[in-house]
């Protein structure tokens, strides 16, 4: 198995945005120093109550720069708030600052909220990620300069100052649970994943087709299937459970709408849990009606909290459950406090990840 540590990067009440990404840079090195293998952080927008991070570029520049082994990335770049002729270069250039190690997730996003600020069309982000792929390649081909005549995204004989270290781009992921998305994804080389909102029962049959089409398109290297949640480890299972299980069914709490007038906290979980129903989710409606409830999550093993040993035990039998043989641990959440939340990374690190790093659920 493979570790990441990952962040939405929330906002924390008494801290500013610059403390925050100090606090930030102080897990990653720490992380890195542990032997984890990647780091990635979100692109969100417009939600001060939510993430403080949207520019995932800048937070794969910043941890770059402090750490020597893991590689950094968005999971993902929202594509289509981005043009793509502008993306590329970043995307180059940062590649070349990390000597290399930039992992690229490409999202189409899943709120509608930011879009009207860029003036797009959030019905059209779907083939607007999946086009800028073959855009993103074209730019980084052999061909130089290059030009692109799709659907959505054109571009007429652009010569790019940078190209990227790695040939021919930096490693792909899509996180998706979708399957006509996850049969793009093994065609096409990406690697993916899902989230806590998704049942780890009804992801194994899609992920074990996905790995399927993956071997059947001739793939030479395994691909990658990450799991992201909550974790938090301690010398107890006692111990953690009362300093973490409260915490994480507060950890998010930014996936709610922000409250409108005479609006409960139930109104915006039902409203939440509503929105997955009317995409025929049923299984991650549940997760999401229940997430805030410290109970469900413990009984159904949605946040990872325990002694090493423990946390160790639930990652191998949800990993053989899931199918995913990445794991990436949210490590920052609630009002974690600083000491507790580096005593877990450090635990997970030097306790955990020996346990599993030769364990292969695939």
């Amino acid at each position: 198995m493979k570790f990441a540590h990952f962040s939405h990067i929330w906002g924390k009440p008494g801290m500013t945005a610059g403390e925050r990404y100090d606090q930030l840079w102080r897990e990653v090195i720490l992380s890195d120093e542990l032997g984890f293998d990647y780091g990635f952080c979100v692109e969100h927008h417009f939600r001060p109550d939510e993430s403080w991070m949207s520019s995932p570029a800048l937070y794969a520049v910043g941890a770059g720069a402090r750490t020597k082994n893991m590689r950094f990335g968005a999971m993902g770049f929202l594509v289509p708030l981005h043009h793509p002729a502008r993306l590329v270069e970043e995307i180059a250039i940062v590649d070349q600052m990390l000597g290399g190690r930039l992992e690229v997730g490409l999202v189409p996003g899943i709120s509608p909220d930011p879009f009207p600020h860029f003036g797009l069309d959030y019905q059209m982000r779907k083939p607007v990620t999946m086009e800028f792929v073959d855009y993103m390649r074209a730019a980084y081909g052999e061909e130089q300069p290059y030009s692109f005549a799709g659907e959505h995204h054109k571009a007429d004989g652009i010569l790019l100052s940078v190209q990227p270290v790695q040939k021919p781009h930096p490693p792909l992921w899509m996180q998706s649970r979708d399957p006509q998305t996850l049969e793009y994804c093994a065609a096409e080389g990406i690697n993916t994943g899902f989230f806590i909102s998704f049942p780890r029962e009804e992801a194994a049959p899609r992920y074990r087709k996905y790995l399927d089409d993956w071997a059947k398109a001739g793939h030479a290297h395994k691909p990658n299937i990450g799991y992201s949640t909550v974790v938090y480890v301690d010398e107890t299972d006692e111990k953690a459970m009362e300093t973490a299980l409260k915490r994480a069914s507060r950890a998010y709490v930014g996936f709610l709408r922000p409250a409108e007038p005479g609006q409960s906290f139930e109104d915006r979980v039902a409203n939440l849990s509503a929105r997955f129903t009317a995409r025929g989710e049923h299984g991650a409606a549940e997760i999401m009606g229940n997430i805030f409830d410290p109970e469900y999550l413990a009984d159904h093993d949605l946040a990872f909290i325990g002694s090493p040993d423990t946390v160790a035990g639930k990652l191998r039998e949800a990993s053989e459950k899931g199918l995913f043989n990445v794991f990436m641990g949210e490590f920052n959440f609630a009002d974690l406090p600083e000491d507790d939340l580096m005593r877990s990374i450090r635990m997970f690190g030097e306790e955990v990840i020996p346990q599993l790093r030769d364990f292969e659920p695939f």
